[in-house]
């Protein structure tokens, strides 16, 4: 029986220009719509690892979505446990958990109407109208962390 992957979806040149460009512009104080760069350090190498990401904030918690599934900054924030996030001088500093994927739905409906104009190719047909049993069974190749912040730079 073959092992299946997890879902991860890569992002197109293009996409991985434009990212570059969204994170460059939260590092210097920009956050185009919300968004902010993540800072998590890479599992093997320890060095920082960033991406522009879209925090949700959700019944008074927040969360970081990953819309293109198992990617490396899942990865790494797994195995680190914590992370940064950046826009301009203010650095929030924060503890994360993955959420089982039973507690991810509401998150990943408002998520999707929140986000789905940007991230919507990546959950596969999957939007903020879809059932909760439809938002269920995709809820495995989305991971969702709630990060608590620790302190402030």
């Amino acid at each position: 029986m073959a092992s299946q992957q997890p879902y991860h979806r890569q992002g197109s040149p293009l996409t991985i220009r434009l990212n570059s460009l969204v994170g460059r512009l939260a590092r210097h104080g920009i956050s185009l719509l919300g968004t902010a760069e993540l800072s998590v350090p890479g599992r093997k190498s320890g060095r920082p690892q960033r991406i522009p990401v879209n925090p949700y904030r959700h019944r008074g918690a927040q969360y970081l979505v990953s819309a293109r599934g198992h990617s490396q900054w899942v990865r790494n924030m797994r195995a680190a446990g914590a992370g940064e996030l950046r826009v301009g001088r203010t650095v929030r500093h924060f503890t994360a958990a993955e959420i089982p994927d039973a507690e991810r739905v509401e998150v990943l409906r408002g998520y999707l109407k929140r986000w789905g104009w940007e991230v919507g190719p990546y959950f596969q047909g999957v939007t903020a109208r879809s059932t909760d049993a439809e938002l269920l069974a995709a809820a495995p190749d989305h991971p969702v962390f709630r990060i608590t912040t620790t302190r402030n730079a």
